[in-house]
């Protein structure tokens, strides 16, 4: 059983366990005993973070835990998760972390690691790294600790990186975008990074101050950036969250382009390329059915795996696909970085624009979604309820309302103590009756049961 370790590292409030100082340095020993004891030289470890003012607290503690069990530590400061990933790998570093909480707010912080290469790490090895934290090793003698050093380039590095993905000869000109980082990890990177790419950018939330990441802003709060859009007649405008490992653009018109439609377009242009692995697509279980209809009429599968990156990551190297993603704007294109990359994806999107001479809501036009609807139900605490009965079969008595025009997933959510209850159907009528009704008699269920 997982006590501390989520399905995106170890998140929660700042200063109540497990997101504390005292926790992170304990966490820190245990992960350079874990992540050590099989090598045969002196290890090193990368630590990245996003702007949360906590960032520094967590950074220091982890720091230290790491350096006394003698890890080195290169620090890169605020670059986004997906560049943690990349310089990683590049740096030839052992293991990489990153302080983030995506797109929860300022008072949450996480702790996420890499492997050597890239990939998050394996459940097996984050289960270790738990059992270790209940009987912590004997710390090394004094001239044995570790060091930490500053990597003072990391930003260019990875914006050089992003640039190398894309044809020598492509560049944007006579594009003008608008970019929201969420004042958060990639605040200076994106406009750099475009701006480079030869784009006109217009630059929103990029002023961090340590309590303003994702406040009304980025990926989960998008209406600023299609509001701007429209009133400066852009192209394309592009949202991101405080760690910008996921993605949400409109089109010249201020329309989303949620996930679902983005991995069509992508899908469509890695397919006309002739680059499109596993004559499949890997989503999850709250992609749209119509998304399946369209890859279907391309000779493609869409495959489902469970709700997060780390599952929809393990599907894609388990088939031998090279895209696949989330309707929240988490992409993999597993040819470019090993995790969500936004600032991949929005290049890629651009790419697609120009190469096709059309406009972003010109791309995948036949792709026809089904009316879906979220809800979130919040709850005091994290429990279990979905394994109660009474839970159960309000679920399976919704579904017989719908037959086989739609569907229901209910799940936890893996990072709050929220129930995700998403519903499609044909007909809007239909999916809003049956779902106000089915989180109506949820929220009073799981009240009687806290």
């Amino acid at each position: 059983m997982r006590r501390y370790f989520g399905t995106d590292g170890v998140r929660g409030a700042v200063n109540t366990e497990p997101m504390t100082a005292e926790f992170a340095l304990r966490l820190g020993r245990a992960a350079g005993h874990v992540l050590t004891k099989h090598l045969k030289h002196k290890p090193h470890i990368l630590i990245g973070k996003d702007t949360r003012l906590s960032g520094y607290m967590i950074e220091s503690a982890l720091c230290a835990g790491l350096t006394a069990q003698g890890m080195n530590v290169l620090l890169v400061g605020p670059v986004p998760t997906p560049a943690v990933a990349y310089l990683t790998r590049s740096l030839r570093a052992d293991a990489g972390v990153v302080l983030s909480a995506s797109h929860n707010p300022a008072g949450d912080n996480g702790i996420k690691f890499f492997g050597a290469d890239g990939f998050k790490l394996p459940d097996s090895v984050e289960l270790e790294i738990e059992a270790v934290l209940d009987d912590l090793p004997p710390l090394p003698p004094a001239l044995e600790i570790g060091k930490a050093e500053r990597v003072d380039d990391a930003r260019g590095r990875y914006i050089e990186f992003l640039k190398a993905s894309l044809p020598r000869d492509l560049r944007f000109e006579g594009l003008k975008v608008v970019i929201d980082s969420a004042n958060g990890a990639a605040y200076d990177v994106a406009p750099q990074m475009l701006k480079e790419m030869g784009c006109e950018v217009v630059s929103m939330f990029d002023q961090p101050n340590g309590y303003n990441i994702n406040h009304q802003c980025g990926s989960t709060y998008p209406q600023a950036m299609c509001d701007k859009v429209r009133e400066l007649k852009a192209d394309v405008g592009f949202a991101l969250d405080g760690d910008a490992d996921r993605l949400i653009a409109c089109d010249a018109q201020g329309e989303i382009v949620d996930g679902d439609k983005v991995i069509a377009i992508l899908a469509e242009h890695l397919l006309q390329q002739g680059k499109l692995k596993g004559e499949a697509v890997v989503t999850t279980l709250m992609s749209n059915m119509g998304l399946g209809k369209f890859l279907e009429q391309r000779g493609l599968q869409m495959l489902r795996a469970n709700v997060g990156d780390r599952y929809v990551l393990e599907m894609m190297r388990d088939k031998g696909c090279n895209l696949g993603g989330e309707q929240s704007g988490h992409m993999i294109l597993l040819d470019n970085n090993t995790t969500g990359d936004g600032l991949m994806t929005a290049l890629q999107l651009l790419c697609a624009m120009q190469e096709s001479k059309q406009p972003l809501s010109h791309l995948a036009t036949d792709l026809t979604l089904y009316p879906q609807k979220l809800w979130n139900i919040v709850m005091e605490k994290k429990v279990d309820v979905l394994s109660h009965v009474s839970v159960q079969t309000l679920i399976k008595n919704a579904e017989q309302r719908l037959g086989n025009t739609g569907r229901i997933n209910v799940r936890a959510s893996g990072t709050e103590p929220k129930l995700r209850v998403m519903l499609e159907a044909e007909s809007e009528t239909l999916m809003l009756e049956v779902g106000d009704k089915l989180v109506q008699e949820l929220t009073l269920t799981i009240k009687a049961l806290m």
